[in-house]
């Protein structure tokens, strides 16, 4: 059955020339205007020497809600212009961030106890043991901080119990200056306090935020010449793009079924992150409503190594939703992406490894980022090829289905 897809798939192949793409990034402390567009400048150029292509890319335009540039891509038979759009929360990630530690502590460890007695823990250690040690590893270590400062304390303490407490002080605030900043457990305790926040109560500004997005994601479904709507969700920005195509859906439910297609990638997705929260029941409606949505399609991208994401799992089936459709599965592997001297210096930088799905290749692959978001194959179309894009790309950048057809 997946393989008459694929055939038919091939057939009513139709090459990219103008997409339109709207990116979550995850919970990332590096903000847009400083950093996400020299990333993706510096990236892209590893992407033209991995697939003998040719890019340019025009000035940042930088909104409150996001940050968008155009991306001209060109092989020698074709051309496609993407309108890059990066939605912004880094305003978000940094008022959390600005909190004072007394009042972050705390939270962090409310968040801690939420995820574990709303039995979210144990679904990490269900469905990918891995995560359950990304999740226990910050809490882990400030546990371990406050036991080598109780225990200074209560060492100086037999001798007076006055000295003793002001010395279990001090050791505790020179740990909080010095391996609490190191181990980056500081944007860590914030990415589980905005989790914990996001379920219970849910965050205004980012929901008016979505809601702008949101038509501007239908207008263009209606109004604009792109053939492709490609709306991609990064880490927790997945989760963040599963809420955006919801509101997208109420008010357009026929999303994709007429005018340009629509395409949805979560790539090392948290969306089972949340999901798994008991009391997340409004999110998974949310997924369920969108994997059965009948203009979208849905590729999940997972990678074993990337601790950060639930590698080879479904999460309408991890959730137990019984949508119309599920997401399409890939798993990829990041070593086959990277030179082997590379990825022997990456293999244990893990949020490295995590950024992987958004930075460009040294090797041609099943899955690389900025063929699908500028290259000239449908993400739908490269998600199903079990190879990708490789065997539709020549050694010298053509496309090998349409040589002679240059766009």
């Amino acid at each position: 059955m997946e393989t008459d897809l694929i055939a038919s798939k091939e057939r009513n192949f139709v090459p990219i020339t103008k997409r339109l793409v709207f990116h979550i990034g995850g919970y990332d402390p590096i903000t847009p205007p400083q950093g996400a567009y020299r990333r993706f400048l510096r990236e892209l150029s590893r992407f033209e020497r991995t697939w003998s292509v040719k890019a340019s890319v025009g000035a940042p335009d930088v909104s409150t809600d996001e940050m968008k540039w155009t991306v001209t891509t060109t092989g020698p038979n074709w051309r496609v212009k993407s309108n890059y759009h990066l939605v912004r929360w880094d305003d978000v990630i940094q008022a959390q961030s600005r909190q004072p530690l007394w009042r972050r502590l705390p939270l962090g460890i409310l968040a801690f106890l939420d995820f574990v007695f709303a039995g979210a823990l144990w679904g990490y250690f269900r469905t990918n043991w891995h995560y359950a040690v990304f999740f226990l590893y910050p809490f882990t270590l400030f546990f371990v901080l406050v036991v080598i400062a109780l225990a200074t304390g209560m060492l100086i303490g037999r001798a007076d119990a006055l000295i003793g407490s002001l010395t279990g002080l001090a050791t505790f605030a020179v740990l909080l200056a010095g391996p609490w900043r190191w181990l980056h457990l500081a944007p860590l305790f914030d990415d589980w306090i905005f989790s914990r926040i996001y379920i219970r109560v849910g965050c205004p500004v980012l929901s008016r935020r979505l809601d702008r997005i949101a038509q501007q994601v239908i207008e263009a479904a209606t109004k604009s010449s792109v053939e492709e709507i490609l709306l991609v969700g990064h880490s927790l920005g997945a989760v963040l793009a599963v809420d955006l195509i919801n509101k997208i859906l109420a008010l357009q439910p026929a999303l994709g079924l007429g005018g340009p297609r629509v395409a949805f990638l979560t790539i090392g997705s948290s969306v089972l992150k949340i999901g798994l929260h008991r009391d997340a029941s409004d999110f998974r409606a949310a997924v369920e409503r969108v994997a059965s949505a009948p203009g979208l399609f849905w590729g999940d991208y997972q990678a074993r190594v990337d601790i950060m994401n639930f590698y080879g799992t479904d999460p309408t089936v991890e959730m137990a939703l019984i949508p119309n459709a599920r997401p399409v599965v890939r798993l990829v592997e990041i070593g086959r992406m990277l030179e082997h001297a590379m990825y022997r210096q990456l293999r244990l930088r893990f949020f490295r490894l995590h950024c992987q799905f958004i930075s460009g290749n040294d090797r041609r692959a099943e899955y690389d980022y900025f063929m699908l978001v500028c290259g000239p194959l449908a993400a739908e179309h490269q998600t199903l090829m079990p190879d990708g894009a490789q065997g539709a790309i020549g050694q010298d950048g053509a496309l090998l289905s349409h040589r002679g057809a240059c766009q």
